[in-house]
């Protein structure tokens, strides 16, 4: 049987690929980044050390790097970290990559910013683990720092996403998406394929999600020691409510 960091680490290898060319569509990051530099920005925030976790390919720590004297990025995938740091590279940006689980986090560093975005949190299916992520980002902050990350609500999951099988087709990438729920688990099976020249490559993903409650999350946090500024609808300044899909915590280290 594959060990909890094996099969995270496989979950991204061949997705690594098209990952920019499925996910640029849908996420607006320079939109994300604002909001959070606004944050930032309202909260009195140094701006000195940044850290971005479960960076993937490093869209988000593209954006937010320019403001920061000093970057950090971590992801499990040495896949997306290569191509996280080709991209900044390539624009001169210097930030510093490490491929580590972040629910064992171990940088003997302290931030000004953490950041954990694209529903990342909710791939923490075991809640030993989850605890010891939140207390490592919580060591890792420097006193006044800010944590902010996201989630798929528990609505999402279980009510749009749970059970539901999904299609997409550009001609270049096609893939098929199905879903199965079990005890606030979701996991989805997806099957790739890839044009290249007149063929299409194969290949298949399976990623795991859970979805948590607010309530859950909140108590968790405050035991910590984490103050709960604000939560947001996606990156607006919107309240949360039944059927908000993504939710953002705002978090601060007393």
């Amino acid at each position: 049987m594959l060990r909890k960091e094996e099969i995270l680490m496989s979950q991204y290898e061949e997705f690594a690929y098209i990952y920019d060319e499925l996910i640029n569509s849908d996420i607006d990051y320079k939109k994300w980044a604002d909001k959070i530099l606004e944050i930032c920005e309202k909260l009195n925030l140094e701006r000195n050390d940044y850290l971005d976790l479960a960076c993937g390919t490093g869209n988000m720590t593209l954006e937010l790097s320019r403001y920061f004297k000093n970057t950090w990025a971590v992801d499990l995938s040495s896949q997306m970290l290569t191509k996280a740091e080709e991209k900044l590279r390539a624009l001169k940006i210097k930030a510093k990559f490490i491929c580590q689980d972040i629910s064992k986090l171990n940088l003997n560093r302290k931030f000004d910013l953490i950041t954990c975005c694209l529903d990342s949190t909710n791939y923490i299916i075991e809640e030993n683990d989850l605890n010891a992520y939140f207390n490592s980002v919580y060591n890792h902050l420097k006193n006044n720092g800010i944590f902010i990350f996201d989630i798929n609500s528990y609505y999402k999951l279980i009510n749009i996403l749970g059970n539901n099988t999904f299609t997409f087709d550009n001609d270049n990438v096609v893939y098929i998406w199905d879903n199965f729920t079990e005890n606030d688990i979701v996991q989805m099976n997806l099957i790739f394929f890839i044009k290249e020249d007149n063929l299409y490559k194969r290949f298949d993903e399976e990623h795991i999600e859970k979805a948590y409650t607010t309530n859950y999350l909140d108590n968790l946090l405050k035991n910590i020691g984490f103050k709960i500024v604000e939560k947001l609808n996606n990156y607006e300044n919107l309240p949360i409510d039944d059927e908000c899909e993504r939710i953002v915590y705002v978090l601060k280290k007393n």
